[in-house]
């Protein structure tokens, strides 16, 4: 796979790499947060049950899930800051939207602010969807086809499996699915920029 390209330049600068290494620890906070909560609470279903659960009021470990919203949600933006400066295109907006969605989230937990939880959510879905599959075009205007086809297949296979979510029984693995494809997505773009490789964009 070629390697996430840069507009100006074909070096990436220390703040860069720090800026795009957020993104890793952020989207890793995020996951490793609902890993461990999730297994700590008992009688809770990671294949049944969404992930906001962890955090709803009275939740045991509500504070640790809390703990990795905000890790995501800081994390993320800065990360769009680093896909700005190395790809040009809308992709970063989507990038800070998702983080910002996540605060969001964070700050309505389920059995306080239910209708404002789930707009956030809803925000941060169709705003991590869209992020790969924005970055698809300006790749494919770049002649990175084997980076845009992986950007429409990330984009395309979370959001199906977000949508499953809204219905499926087993919602609670359709979330983490579809979230971890697009989780992977950005820290997989996210080290490509640490390691400074790159394609030109147009």
């Amino acid at each position: 796979m070629t390697e996430l390209g840069a507009p100006s330049s074909d070096r990436t600068l220390p703040v860069d790499r720090s800026l795009a290494a957020a993104g890793i620890v952020g989207v890793s906070g995020f996951v490793v947060a609902w890993a461990l909560a999730g297994a700590r609470r008992d009688g809770y279903s990671p294949v049944h049950d969404a992930i906001s659960r962890l955090a709803e009021v009275g939740a045991p470990d509500r504070g640790w899930m809390t703990a990795g919203f905000v890790a995501f949600g800081i994390g993320v933006p800065l990360y769009a800051q680093a896909l700005r400066r190395r790809l040009r295109g809308p992709a970063w907006i989507a990038a800070t939207v998702t983080g910002l969605s996540i605060i969001g989230v964070a700050v309505s937990p389920l059995g306080r602010a239910d209708r404002a939880h789930y707009i956030f959510a809803t925000a941060g879905y169709l705003s991590l969807i869209a992020t790969p599959l924005l970055a698809a075009h300006t790749f494919r205007r770049a002649g990175a086809t084997s980076w845009a086809r992986w950007s429409v297949l990330c984009g395309v296979a979370s959001a199906l499996a977000l949508a499953a979510s809204t219905f499926d029984r087993g919602h609670g693995f359709s979330q983490r699915l579809g979230l971890s494809i697009t989780d992977a997505w950005i820290v997989v773009s996210a080290w490509s920029m640490c390691r400074s490789e790159v394609v030109k964009s147009p």
